[in-house]
C-alpha cells in the first residue's frame, strides 16, 4: 500500500472494516466457528471492557496465526531507555535545551536508536508520559516491537518512516505524525530515498489521545476528524527466525517467533494506528492583540482525572499569519503549572533568535520561567507591526500536568546546551519612575 490518502480510510476513532482478501471478514458475527481462509479470530482491546460506548476501543483481527504462537519472553537490556517513575537524578527546575541528537555512524535500527530524554507520572499508574528521541539508519528486518506501557506518538524530523503494523502500512514524513496504540505490533524502516531518520516520540501512559473539545470555537477549527488516516488491511505470510521485542512494566523483553506477526488479513473496529498531516491543521490565532495561549494549537489531548488539566497535550506551532496590533507578538515571559517539552521539525521558532535547532529540544518544567531570548525581545519590542506571514516554521510541544524528570543520559549528553540560561542575559532593568 502506498502512503497516498486514497489508500487510507479517513476519520478519527471511527469503526473501520477492511480486508486484504475478498471475504476475509466474517459476516453476521465477530468470531464464527470457522473463519474464512482458515484464519484465527483475535480481539485486541484498548480500553476496559466496561468503558462507556463512546470510549470503548477494540478491534477484531483475523490473522494467519494467533499471537500466542511464540516463545517465552526473556529480559532484554536497552541501556538508554527509561520509564516513569525515574529517580536517577533530582527533579531539576533549570531550563534545559539540547542540540539535535547525532545520527548513528554504525548500523542502528529504530529500537537500538532510542534515547529517553525525560519521563513523568507513573507508567504503572497509567499517568504521565515518556519523551524519547530516535535516530536510526537501518530497517528493522527480523525484529518487531510493541509497547504495553503506552501508546506511541511519532514525530518525524528528518527522513521518512515506513511503519509496518499488524493492521496495515503507514508512511510518515517530516510534517506528519503517526500514532501506534498500546499493544499493536509493528516494524519501523526507512521510507523511499531516506538513508537515516531522526525524530521524537511521546510514549503516552495515560488515556489514549483524542481530539480536544472546540468549545466557543464552534464546529470548525484545529484538527478535523476526516484528516486522520487509518491504514487498510495488509498482511505478510513469512516464515523464519524473528524476534518480538516488547516494553512491559518499564523493562524490555524478547521472544522468538517462527513467523512474521504482521499476518492480519482482515480487521474491523476502532482501535488502530493512524497518521495525520500537520499542514491540515486549521490554525486559530489572534486578530486583535496579545499572544494567545498555546492551548489553541492543540492537535491531540490525553485527558486526566482533573477536568481542564491534560495528562498530555500535543501542541504545534505551524505556519500562520501574525497580525496582532499594539502588542508584543512572540510568546510572553511566563511561568505556568504545566510542564513543556518542545521540539522543532523545521525552520525557526519565533521566540528564539538562535540555538533552538531543527531536531533539537527544550524542557521548561512547572513554574520555571521562560520566554523570548534577549535578541528576540529587543527586536519584537521595536519592530513595525505590519501583517507578517510566518511560513518557515513547525515547532511542537508535549505539555503535561506532571513535572518532567530528565534522565542521566540526557543530562550528560554531549549535545546538551549547558549554557542555555545565558540566552536571557541582557534583560536588564529598564525601569524609570520619571518616564511613564
Amino acid at each position: 500500500m502506498s502512503g497516498e490518502t486514497r489508500d487510507y480510510l479517513s476519520g478519527f476513532r471511527n469503526h473501520f472494516a477492511t480486508e486484504a482478501l475478498p471475504g476475509a471478514l466474517p459476516t453476521g458475527q465477530n468470531s464464527p466457528q470457522r473463519c474464512p481462509y482458515g484464519l484465527y479470530a483475535e480481539q485486541l482491546t484498548g480500553s476496559a471492557f466496561t468503558a462507556p460506548r463512546e470510549r470503548n476501543l477494540r478491534s477484531w483481527l483475523y490473522r494467519i496465526r494467533p499471537s500466542v504462537a511464540q516463545s517465552a519472553y526473556r529480559p532484554l537490556e536497552l541501556a538508554r531507555v527509561r520509564t516513569a517513575p525515574v529517580s536517577e537524578a533530582p527533579s531539576d527546575p533549570n531550563q534545559m535545551r539540547w542540540d539535535p541528537m547525532p545520527l548513528p555512524e554504525q548500523p542502528t535500527d529504530f529500537i537500538d536508536g532510542l534515547l529517553t530524554v525525560a519521563t513523568n507520572g507513573d507508567a504503572g499508574g497509567q499517568a504521565g508520559c515518556g519523551v524519547h528521541l530516535y535516530a536510526f539508519n537501518r530497517n528493522m528486518e527480523q525484529r518487531f516491537f510493541y509497547c504495553a506501557d503506552g501508546e506511541l506518538l511519532l514525530v518525524p524530523q528528518q527522513g521518512e518512516l515506513l511503519v509496518r503494523t499488524e493492521l496495515g502500512l503507514i508512511e510518515a514524513r517530516p510534517g506528519e505524525i503517526a500514532v501506534v496504540p498500546r499493544g499493536i505490533k509493528f516494524q519501523v524502516g526507512l521510507g523511499t530515498g531516506s538513508e537515516a531518520a531522526r525524530g521524537y516520540i511521546c510514549e503516552n501512559y495515560g488515556s489514549p489521545f483524542e481530539l480536544p473539545g472546540l468549545g466557543p470555537i464552534g464546529a470548525n477549527g484545529l484538527a478535523n476528524p476526516r484528516d486522520f488516516l487509518t491504514p487498510t488491511a495488509w498482511y505478510e505470510d513469512a516464515a523464519g527466525d524473528f524476534e518480538l521485542v516488547t516494553k512491559f512494566g518499564g523493562r524490555f523483553w524478547s521472544a522468538r517467533l517462527d513467523h512474521s506477526p504482521l499476518d492480519v488479513v482482515a480487521w474491523h473496529g476502532n482501535y488502530a494506528p493512524y497518521k495525520y498531516d500537520l499542514a491540515l491543521f486549521n490554525t486559530i490565532n489572534t486578530v486583535s492583540f496579545d499572544h494567545p495561549d498555546p492551548s489553541i494549537f492543540t492537535v491531540l489531548t490525553s485527558a486526566s482525572d482533573t477536568p481542564g488539566m491534560a495528562n498530555i497535550d500535543f501542541v504545534i506551532f505551524p505556519p500562520r499569519w501574525m497580525v496582532a496590533e499594539h502588542t508584543f507578538r512572540p510568546p510572553y515571559f511566563h511561568r505556568n503549572v504545566m510542564s513543556e517539552f518542545m521540539g522543532l521539525v523545521h525552520g525557526v521558532y519565533d521566540a528564539k533568535a538562535e540555538g533552538f535547532l531543527p531536531g533539537g529540544a527544550s524542557l521548561h518544567n512547572c513554574m520555571s520561567p521562560h520566554g523570548p531570548d534577549t535578541v528576540t525581545f529587543e527586536k519584537a519590542s521595536s519592530v513595525d507591526l505590519v501583517p507578517e506571514y510566518q511560513g518557515d516554521t513547525l515547532a511542537f510541544m508535549f505539555e503535561s500536568r506532571y513535572v518532567f524528570q530528565p534522565t542521566t543520559a540526557a543530562l550528560e549528553a554531549d549535545f546538551r546546551q549547558r549554557d542555555y540560561v545565558n540566552v536571557w542575559q541582557g534583560l536588564d532593568a529598564r525601569f524609570d519612575p520619571n518616564r511613564p
